[in-house]
């Protein structure tokens, strides 16, 4: 995981999630299937947000507490995912790049770009995809406010929300 370079303008930030393949997230036509890229989509999620356990490597955006006992919970209200090109099998990682589209009162818009391994000599973007992300009281199921940890943890990324080409 990697963010990237300090002189990229702060708008423009993105983070690089490196993420591995499985032969069974392929289905009968020899690609990732849609409800597997949703899987692998959450698994950057994690990698990014969740605080790294110990011998754990982290970017900077990982200050949430995973799991009930915290009393915060993190849901997913919408998703979207627009499919570019086909995504094979392949043993590299795919780099997934993150940012958010929006900081809200209690939520957050993150956007994905789904990329050929960054190994790759020329990358492929196969996909596009954004979540809502909404922090939520796990005792009263009431939004809370998200942190001043988590906004400035967040705010070096946040750019441009992902525009889907059917809403052009």
């Amino acid at each position: 995981m990697t963010d990237e370079p300090a002189a990229v303008p702060a708008s423009a930030r993105r983070l690089h999630i490196p993420i591995h393949l499985r032969w069974g997230d392929l289905d009968a036509f020899n690609h990732v299937n849609n409800a597997s890229m949703l899987k692998l989509l959450e698994e950057v999620r994690i990698r990014a947000f969740w605080r790294p356990g110990a011998d754990e490597e982290a970017p900077a955006t990982a200050v949430l507490d995973s799991g009930i006992d915290t009393g915060t919970l993190t849901l997913v209200a919408r998703q979207e995912i627009e499919y570019l090109r086909p995504v094979p099998y392949q043993r590299n990682p795919l780099d997934v790049q993150l940012w958010f589209g929006k900081l809200g009162g209690s939520s957050i818009e993150v956007c994905y770009e789904v990329y050929s391994p960054a190994s790759s000599a020329k990358q492929e973007l196969y996909a596009r995809a954004s979540a809502v992300v909404v922090m939520v009281d796990a005792g009263t199921g009431r939004p809370v406010r998200l942190t001043d940890e988590q906004r400035e943890a967040w705010a070096p990324y946040l750019g441009e929300p992902i525009v889907y080409a059917h809403r052009r």
